[in-house]
């Protein structure tokens, strides 16, 4: 009978969308669907954890508030965040729902996004509705500190894109990069650090630990060894500002521009200047000019996209 009871209620409806179960049970039975349940949650925040659009829209037409906080502090659209229901969360939107509403931990939809790796939900509500990708939570840790932590590399590579500050440090001193570090998550210090300066190598948090060295305490060897050879490879001049450091970023481009001038002064000197002393034809020559033409055209591209 418990059992039965449990099933035949408006959060029960709500989470698997059965609207003919809402209708009965509000309508002819005089449920509410603004109380919360025995666990402290709404009938809305089931709907939108489960992407039930249809029962969302009929709780609210029937006073659900769209904002309504359980005793987490979480709203609906903190629930719709947790899968990326995409759908059910521009419906709440549209309804009133406040995206920048913060649970007891500082936690805004964005943090909730960027915790369980929903890349399309952050993106969507940081271009349409303006959500701040960068705001810290009551720690003091941004979406992106959770993403590193978690170890979500797309949603790293959209936080960044989007203006995320990667030098952000939390309460503890911490930033990202000593998050990813901390769970020795290899994608997401790789990208991190991709994207980074050598002074994001050696920031250190409270406890005086950098990145490297919070991974090494941790025992993830190999991203400590990453992380403190991407450091000795900045400190050797390969990032500086010297002639040897901006040589260096250009790789083997220099090399390869001084063979291919090479060889084109060899076909001149060894093919047309020879032909010169011989028979050449009018096609002959034109053809050959034109293959020197293009070669220093192509030097000229080469030169332009090694910069």
């Amino acid at each position: 009978a418990e059992e039965e009871s449990l099933k035949d209620d408006v959060y029960t409806g709500a989470a698997y969308g059965d609207l003919e179960k809402l209708h009965r049970l509000v309508e002819l039975e005089g449920r509410s669907v603004t109380e919360p349940d025995g666990l402290g949650y709404h009938a809305l925040q089931w709907a939108a954890l489960n992407n039930r659009v249809a029962a969302a829209q009929y709780i609210l037409e029937h006073g659900a508030d769209v904002n309504a906080i359980d005793h987490t502090g979480q709203t609906a659209l903190h629930w719709s965040a947790v899968r990326g229901h995409i759908q059910v969360a521009e419906l709440l939107l549209k309804e009133g729902a406040k995206v920048d509403a913060a649970d007891l931990y500082g936690y805004q939809t964005t943090h909730v996004a960027a915790q369980y790796g929903q890349t399309a939900f952050l993106y969507h509500i940081i271009s349409k509705w303006n959500a701040d990708p960068d705001v810290p939570d009551n720690d003091g840790r941004s979406p992106l500190h959770w993403a590193a932590y978690k170890g979500f590399a797309d949603s790293i590579r959209l936080l960044l894109f989007l203006g995320a500050y990667r030098g952000r440090q939390d309460k503890e001193g911490c930033t990202p990069l000593h998050w990813a570090a901390i769970r020795g998550n290899m994608e997401s210090c790789t990208v991190l650090v991709q994207v980074g300066k050598k002074e994001d190598l050696m920031v250190q948090d409270n406890t005086g630990l950098t990145p490297a060295q919070l991974a090494a305490d941790k025992s993830h060897r190999q991203v400590a060894f990453y992380l403190g050879n991407a450091r000795k490879v900045h400190e050797r001049g390969c990032g500086g500002n010297n002639y040897f450091g901006k040589l260096s970023k250009l790789g083997l481009a220099p090399v390869l521009w001084c063979i291919i001038i090479g060889l084109i002064v060899a076909y001149i000197h060894s093919v047309i200047a020879g032909q010169y002393n011989s028979n050449m034809t009018l096609l002959f020559g034109f053809f050959s000019w034109l293959g020197v033409f293009l070669a220093i055209a192509g030097l000229v591209m080469f030169y332009r996209c090694s910069r």
